[in-house]
């Protein structure tokens, strides 16, 4: 299942460039409301169970926030560049998705990432990274290397020792 899922990355990029190409933003961070205004968040019993306020989203980005309910060792280690860090409190590139992955399995979603190209961005790229056998420094440098300039300051993860 997952391979199957992190397979569709490719297809979630190459929609998301095809939304960038015919002026779709449907995701963009341009014109959606701060960071600060309060993130939509739910509880669900697990990463298999999407929230309800998927529910109105495209198939895209469902496919990303199902990724990102796999891939949560990977992603809680990528920075995120689109100001989140500073303005919502975001730990990682995770936390616009998942804001607490619980002990029981139970996972509590976050609603920001259906407003954000840069974050779904990141996170299809570093789970296809991951998918393709890079190491999560290699992942971080590349993602680094990508969104640092012309981006916002990225959040404060700390790679693991």
């Amino acid at each position: 299942m997952s391979l199957l899922v992190l397979s569709a990355c490719g297809d979630e990029k190459k929609a998301v460039e095809s939304n960038q190409d015919s002026g779709q933003n449907e995701a963009s961070h341009e014109g959606h409301a701060p960071h600060d205004t309060g993130d939509i968040q739910e509880e669900t019993a697990s990463a298999d169970v999407l929230p309800s306020f998927l529910d109105s989203q495209s198939e895209n980005i469902r496919l990303v926030y199902q990724v990102a309910g796999q891939a949560t060792e990977v992603l809680e280690w990528i920075p995120c560049y689109c100001g989140c860090g500073e303005s919502a409190g975001h730990k990682s590139n995770l936390n616009c998705f998942i804001q607490e992955k619980r002990k029981d399995g139970a996972i509590v979603w976050d609603d920001h990432g259906t407003r954000c190209l840069v974050c779904l961005e990141i996170a299809v790229q570093s789970a296809k990274m991951h998918k393709d056998g890079m190491s999560l420094k290699e992942i971080r440098q590349a993602i680094d290397d990508t969104y640092k300039e012309g981006y916002a300051k990225p959040t404060p993860t700390e790679m693991p020792a």
